[in-house]
């Protein structure tokens, strides 16, 4: 295994948490290679934090020239596969860290996804150690402002995913007001692509009715009793993959507040966001 080779998977997963993209996060690795061929490798006295710090850095420049606000309708984290618990990939902490800096989300997943010191994250964003502690802060407190809840555990959130699939799926509204918390907030990311809501949808009766109705009709040509759902580890947590005609038409995660009810709906139905998730590639973050 080549010195690359083994902090592949690391890189990835650092360009992951910052672009929120598989494919883009794909195209930071790739780059931070090609950086990393034509470099003279005996000035490198740490190849992991030259490594790291090019692929942050790579990762911020894409971020800043991304051009979210043209997006049509909500932009959602690409969902990607995993196996088991992967921490700090859920996509509502990623949706959240979207309202950071490039700078500020570098050094949030740098330090609370990795555990680098502020040393270590200084040198890697080119910023001094001071600098470093101060942006780290401001991060954490507006991501604690905006998700200030912990994960539930793996075994209450497949539960809840599984019912309120069947609950979705058949129409039962009663139950799915019985599962979501009163201010939930469903996302539909279609990209403009596919038929999709086009802004957030807020509060339960609203949520329940939209999700009601999306299931007993029609979708991409594929009718209701055509999809089948599976449950898969999805971003470090249960997530269900909605298949139909030969195709993966969507995916779907949910957070869960501290009383186990839905409190945000994820789902993505872009195609351009699919293609891992249909081709079945697990990603080790």
């Amino acid at each position: 295994m080549t010195v690359f080779d083994q902090y592949r998977n690391l890189l990835f997963s650092v360009a992951y948490r910052i672009l929120g993209s598989a494919a883009d996060a794909e195209d930071a690795v790739q780059d931070t290679w090609l950086r990393w061929s034509a470099a003279d490798r005996s000035l490198i006295a740490d190849p992991k934090a030259y490594l790291v710090r090019i692929v942050s850095n790579l990762a911020m420049d894409r971020l800043r020239a991304a051009k979210r606000e043209a997006y049509v309708g909500p932009w959602l984290p690409e969902p990607v596969l995993t196996s088991g618990d992967v921490p700090d990939v859920a996509p509502a902490l990623l949706l959240v860290l979207e309202n950071l800096t490039p700078l500020e989300r570098a050094v949030f997943v740098l330090k609370e996804a990795f555990a680098f010191s502020y040393q270590e994250i200084a040198e890697a964003v080119e910023r001094s150690p001071e600098s470093v502690r101060q942006t780290a802060h401001r991060a954490r407190e507006h991501v604690r402002a905006e998700r200030p809840r912990f994960p539930a555990d793996r075994d209450r959130q497949r539960a809840v995913t599984e019912r309120f699939f069947a609950a979705a799926s058949g129409g039962d509204i009663n139950t799915l007001m019985e599962l979501l918390a009163p201010d939930v907030t469903l996302w539909t990311d279609g990209g403009g692509k596919v038929r999709q809501a086009m802004r957030p949808v807020h509060g339960a009766e609203r949520v329940a009715a939209w999700l009601s109705g999306v299931g007993t009709r029609p979708y991409q040509g594929v009718r209701p009793d055509q999809m089948v759902a599976a449950l898969v580890d999805m971003n470090g947590g249960p997530g269900l993959v909605i298949s139909g005609a030969g195709r993966v038409i969507g995916t779907m995660t949910l957070d869960l507040d501290d009383d186990g009810r839905v409190a945000a709906i994820l789902n993505t139905a872009n195609p351009d966001k699919l293609a891992a998730v249909q081709g079945g590639v697990l990603r080790d973050l």
